[in-house]
């Protein structure tokens, strides 16, 4: 009798089947398939991880009162929004399409026969950038929103609003095929997709449901409603910067050599973005804002996620570099006509998705070509009057069936109470400082309500 395996010992032993021991020979193409599978949850979990990055960066940029309200809405816009996407948006965007969005596999009913595992790693990957462009929504309209009527728009965004888009753009990756990428429309991993969509429905919903109490004084001058914990804020983007390497990378789906660029032109834009947002308010204000600092890391990984693939790691650089001082300036500009975005998150993710949807025509290593470009703007403008106009028809109707706003007594007590009965810091007691202070002796030496950037997103001001 011939000696047993040392292998074959240990499973018979163990108790294990020894069918599964047994010397059955493995191809290159089969090790090449199980790499691709874990390559692509592993990417679809570092996405989820961004679900609590966003909750960080919003709560740490908004008050106290208001913290236990905007890690519910975190967690519910996935919980909701991944049924909706099962049950409706993944049929519509991957389905077989009419030649405006899919028509079949809504419940996923696609996912049978031999490539159902494939479909339920698609499946998973696919859900966590719906979410993440349901959830940038939330910081937008933070500190006044019903909480029920934030339930109600994150069932349309998942369900619809995102995946219509979606399917002009990415539809041929499963069932569907989209006009847009029939144009040879360039969005990688989603800066227009994911981001400027998420953007621009929080365009829209910062406008329906109005500013907050006191953010703009009886002239129209912006007034700084600083947030309340910016440790807490930067961790937000660290996480969100991490799972990022989810997002870009990921969306190779396989796992490949081409993951080392991706992930390097990511890195270099972030970093780029967040020195050029920091030294353009040092210049401007005589300050390092820190606020903005952070956002410009988002701005820059926003900004190179449609081009992340097929840019060199010198225009990954531009890319982030402009990023981090048009986010600085586009929050200023929504200061400026009385738009209330708490987190910057319209200028995060909208206009810097933008831009980062035309930078992937612009700076394409293929080469320059001014009808790549104009696919790419064809891109950027449908993308934002579907997601601009579908939202404001969307959050419209919910004020009118459900209402937006919470009343101004609820406002002023916290949503934390006033929606959920919470105290996130019940040791802990909130002081009004004021808002009356000059920025100090900078090169600027002006009053902060008439020069300093206003957002939520600065941290040069003491008001709750």
């Amino acid at each position: 009798m011939k000696r047993l395996s040392s292998k074959l010992c240990v499973a018979m032993l163990a108790g294990l089947p020894v069918i599964a021991m047994a010397d059955t020979p493995i191809t290159a193409t089969a090790v090449q398939n199980n790499l691709n599978f874990v390559w692509t949850l592993v990417a679809a979990f570092l996405v989820f991880l961004m679900q609590a990055g966003f909750a960080l960066v919003e709560i740490g940029m908004t008050r106290a009162k208001n913290a236990a309200n905007i890690l519910m809405k975190n967690v519910m816009d996935f919980c909701i929004g991944s049924l909706a996407f099962w049950a409706v948006g993944f049929g519509l965007m991957f389905g077989v399409s009419n030649g405006v969005f899919g028509t079949t596999d809504f419940f996923f009913s696609g996912a049978s026969g031999d490539g159902a595992a494939w479909n339920y790693a698609f499946w998973m990957f696919q859900v966590v950038f719906c979410a993440t462009a349901a959830t940038i929504i939330s910081g937008a309209v933070a500190e006044r929103t019903k909480f029920s009527a934030y339930l109600a728009y994150s069932v349309a965004v998942s369900a619809v609003i995102y995946p219509v888009f979606g399917s002009w753009a990415w539809g041929s990756l499963y069932h569907g095929g989209g006009w847009l990428e029939h144009l040879g429309f360039i969005d990688f991993a989603g800066s227009s997709v994911v981001h400027s969509v998420g953007g621009w429905l929080a365009l829209a919903g910062a406008i329906v449901v109005g500013p907050r109490i006191g953010k703009f004084d009886k002239h129209g001058k912006a007034k700084a409603i600083p947030g309340h914990n910016i440790p807490l804020a930067g961790l937000g983007v660290f996480l969100l910067w991490f799972g990022w390497y989810g997002f870009n990378p990921g969306s190779t789906t396989t796992g490949n050599t081409s993951i080392a660029e991706i992930a390097v032109t990511t890195t270099l834009a972030a970093a780029a973005a967040s020195i050029s947002a920091m030294a353009y308010t040092w210049i401007k204000y005589g300050k390092s804002d820190v606020g903005m600092t952070l956002n410009g890391a988002l701005a820059g990984l926003v900004g190179i996620t449609a081009g992340c693939a097929n840019v060199s790691p010198l225009s990954a650089v531009i890319i982030g570099l402009v990023a981090g001082v048009l986010v600085v300036m586009s929050v200023l500009f929504f200061d400026r006509i009385k738009i209330d975005d708490p987190v910057g998150a319209v200028s995060v993710h909208g206009v810097c998705g933008a831009w980062g949807t035309l930078a992937a025509g612009i700076f394409d290593k293929g080469g320059f070509s001014w009808g790549v470009v104009g696919v790419q703007a064809v891109g950027v403008v449908t993308c934002f009057l579907w997601a601009f106009l579908a939202g404001l028809f969307v959050f419209k109707i919910i004020d009118v069936v459900i209402g937006m706003r919470v009343t101004k007594e609820e406002e002023m007590a916290g949503l934390d109470y006033a929606e959920h009965g919470a105290n996130s810091y019940p040791d802990f007691q909130v002081i009004n400082m004021g808002a009356g202070t000059h920025i100090g002796s900078g090169s600027a030496g002006k009053s902060q309500q008439e020069e300093y950037p206003v957002s939520g997103t600065s941290t040069a001001h003491s008001h709750e």
